[in-house]
């Protein structure tokens, strides 16, 4: 065994972004007094071939590898660390919760930028501030150039760096002077970081009504103190006026404001309702910016110069100096956890954040999660509820379509194209929703019944008619569209279900004389696409608005007074618990969309299930009695929220090894589980192979939270010295939202 080191070596232990559940250790540079360093800087390492960006996690005397073989850190990054104690904390708490590894985690709180080595520096302008000679120079020994006299002293006059702005403000011309004090060595230039200048607010204080005005009261009365606030607001009750309201006055206290929503396609148009209503500075974190853009944000929030944030699950772990609320919007929406590396649910980690920084956090919802619910019912979290609609906005009608046994035109029935034409004469908006893009899912031949499959996935190729390919949806895997069968030759190529592209080419036939607009991924790539059909609808330039699950999140649509879901049937059977609560919720989140102004809304359900039990229940007595009956029965099957569970799994590129690496896996647990935690597995994923990956996963479920994460860390300890590891990829997903 390898002895320890000297006490008088000093050994710097950092997380460094990869796989392993380790620190690494390393030696203080040379050229840096230890004492300087400080948990929580950013160090550039030597680590195989390459060098990584690592984070100092503590300084002790000893190391288990000899001193001989301890490589020296190449570079210290930050003078300061970037994180404060409890941003560090936090990490911890998430890589232990998760069973994540810590160097991951703490890569997932910086921006890429920073990521990447990149110095925090935040945008810069260039300024100019007097040189030391300047300083003891007087104006009055430049009495033969009046003008470098008076520019020099503005320049001592002033207790900050003048930039452009400020000299031309002060006289038009003043390049040539300021270059003549330079040439006299009397004023350098330096750089002054870029702080956005507040805006200036367009939008007075609405008048809350009673509902509104007592969620805020309750969540103003927290300030200061962790508490949990589930606000339930039918759609279009105005809970985000609750949100600015309870902002404003945390903004007089001059603390920082977190807001978190579940899809980019929110932010920009929430940041624009943000920026006609308060007089500080605000920025967004979301994927669509660039790096640097992210960046500035990120150190405009850690330094204290901006007060809002807007942004996506990713800006959770953004460093406040003045941390003072969180606001987590469409609280029971899958998006808020990641479902690939570092596998957290922003909501969850949101909450114990709050916790950490005793401030209050507001969870919105018009359908709340089942364990949002559950959480209430502990007493855990305070529930805030907003009834009615805002104004004078009525609840929307709701009517079950049975077509059965009905003339179908491509996804429409008659008596649903004869309600979109009674609307569109009313010179009012229809919106139709169905989740799958595309123009059809499926291409057989009528001949021989061939199928157009991925050979990568357990999945068909989608028609994209427009753009005449076949694309994969899950690995994007495409090809051209085939007009010959491959297989028997024949022209005899059908497209068989429907798709958003499909339903809007039968759209501009049967309603030549209106305006169709399509959302989804497909007509929203493109920067600035989406605001630009957003805007579009909103001036009243669509007719009809066709879309998938971006539109089923917080729009604002005044004119829309019809609502179609066209196909809920697909959500009705799934071999996934979560399938039924998730449908309930988008029934709910579509619905709202219509009859947000004056006019009354009409909400119609396409189905060939109409006695099914959860849109009986969802439609006569509404998404409360539904979550009542759901949780009911997921406490009877010791289903989640009253279980824990965690899912691991493995991909590999043969069908085989994934197998074997879960047996030897539930060898161990068998060994070590004490018994009270089941073992449900290895079974094959419900998509057995994607992206030429065969997927096989182990679900562990225990009614004990500390137990299952007991296991757990005695387990990833296991699975690190089973030699089948080596052959496959794993993945722990802890609390997972989907068994996919």
């Amino acid at each position: 065994m390898t002895k320890p080191q000297s006490a008088s070596v000093k050994v710097c232990k950092i997380a460094i972004p990869v796989p392993l559940h380790r620190l690494f250790d390393y030696l203080p540079p040379d050229d840096v007094d230890s004492s300087q360093l400080k948990p929580g800087i950013r160090v550039s390492v030597p680590f195989g071939k390459s060098c990584k960006t690592g984070v100092l996690i503590e300084i002790c005397r000893h190391s288990e590898i000899p001193n001989r073989r301890l490589k020296a850190i190449e570079k210290v990054l930050d003078a300061q660390p970037l994180l404060s104690q409890q941003d560090m904390r936090l990490l911890h708490w998430a890589s232990r919760y998760y069973h994540h590894p810590l160097g991951e985690v703490m890569a997932t709180a910086f921006p890429v930028a920073l990521r990447k080595g990149k110095a925090a520096q935040g945008q810069h302008e260039k300024a100019y501030c007097l040189s030391e000679k300047g300083e003891l120079v007087q104006p009055e020994q430049l009495q033969r150039a009046p003008k470098q006299q008076a520019m020099l002293a503005l320049f001592q006059q002033s207790s900050t760096p003048l930039n452009a702005a400020a000299l031309s403000a002060w006289q038009r011309n003043w390049r040539g002077t300021l270059k003549a004090l330079r040439d006299k060595e009397l004023v350098t230039e330096t750089r002054l970081a870029v702080i956005p200048a507040p805006p200036t607010p367009a939008q007075p204080t609405l008048k809350a009504n009673p509902q509104q005005q007592q969620a805020i009261d309750d969540i103003c009365a927290a300030r200061g103190e962790f508490a949990v606030f589930l606000l339930e607001g039918v759609t279009g009750s105005g809970k985000t006026e609750v949100y600015m309201q309870v902002i404003d006055q945390v903004l007089q206290q001059d603390l920082q404001i977190l807001v978190l929503l579940p899809e980019i396609t929110l932010t920009p148009q929430l940041e624009q309702r943000f920026r006609q209503r308060f007089a500080a500075p605000i920025v967004s974190s979301h994927s669509k910016l660039t790096d640097n853009e992210r960046l500035n944000a990120w150190l405009q929030m850690q330094q204290g110069t901006a007060s809002i944030m807007l942004g996506t699950r990713s800006a959770l772990f953004t460093p406040l100096k003045n941390p003072g609320l969180i606001i987590l919007d469409e609280e029971h929406d899958s998006s808020f956890k990641q479902q690939e590396g570092f596998r957290f649910s922003a909501r969850d980690v949101a909450v114990v954040r709050a916790r950490n920084l005793h401030i209050p956090i507001v969870l919105g919802t018009a359908t709340p999660s089942l364990e949002s619910l559950y959480n209430v019912k502990q007493k855990r979290y305070r529930l805030l509820h907003l009834p009615k609609r805002a104004g004078n906005a009525i609840e929307p009608k709701f009517q079950l379509l049975d077509i059965r046994n009905k003339k179908i035109q491509d996804g429409l029935s008659d008596l649903l194209i004869s309600e979109i034409r009674k609307t569109l004469e009313k010179q009012e908006q229809v919106l139709l929703f169905l989740n799958r893009r595309g123009y059809a899912p499926v291409q057989m031949c009528h001949s021989c019944g061939y199928v157009s499959r991925c050979r990568r996935c357990d999945a068909n190729m989608v028609i994209h008619y427009d753009e005449n390919r076949l694309r994969c949806h899950h690995c994007g895997a495409e090809q051209s569209l085939p007009r010959q069968c491959p297989a028997c030759q024949s022209g005899e190529l059908r497209s068989i279900g429907l798709g958003t592209e499909r339903i809007e080419k039968t759209l501009a036939e049967l309603f030549a004389a209106n305006k169709v607009v399509r959302l989804d991924r497909d007509t929203t790539q493109r920067k600035g696409s989406l605001e630009n059909y957003l805007q579009r609808i909103n001036r009243g330039d669509a007719d009809i608005i066709l879309g998938t699950q971006m539109l089923a999140k917080g729009h604002h649509f005044p004119n829309v007074t019809l609502a179609a879901l066209l196909d809920v049937d697909s959500g009705l059977f799934s071999t996934d618990f979560h399938s039924a609560e998730k449908l309930a919720q988008m029934i709910v989140q579509v619905a709202g969309r219509a009859g947000r102004a004056e006019k009354q809304g009409k909400v119609i359900l396409q189905t060939r299930q109409p006695d099914h039990p959860l849109l009986v229940t969802l439609l006569s007595k509404g998404y409360q009695a539904f979550a009542r009956t759901a949780l009911e029965e997921r406490r009877l099957a010791l289903l989640p929220p009253f279980s824990h569970q965690a899912l691991l799994r493995v991909h590999a590129m043969n069908a085989e090894a994934p197998q074997v690496f879960l047996n030897a896996v539930k060898n161990v647990l068998t060994a070590i589980n004490p018994g009270k935690t089941l073992v449900l597995g290895p079974v094959p994923a419900p998509m057995a192979k994607r992206a030429g990956q065969f997927r096989f996963q182990l679900l562990l479920q225990s009614e004990q939270r500390k137990e299952l994460h007991s296991l757990l860390d005695r387990l990833i300890a296991e699975i690190e010295q089973i030699p089948e590891s080596k052959k496959v990829r794993w993945s722990l997903d802890v609390d997972p939202v989907d068994l996919y």
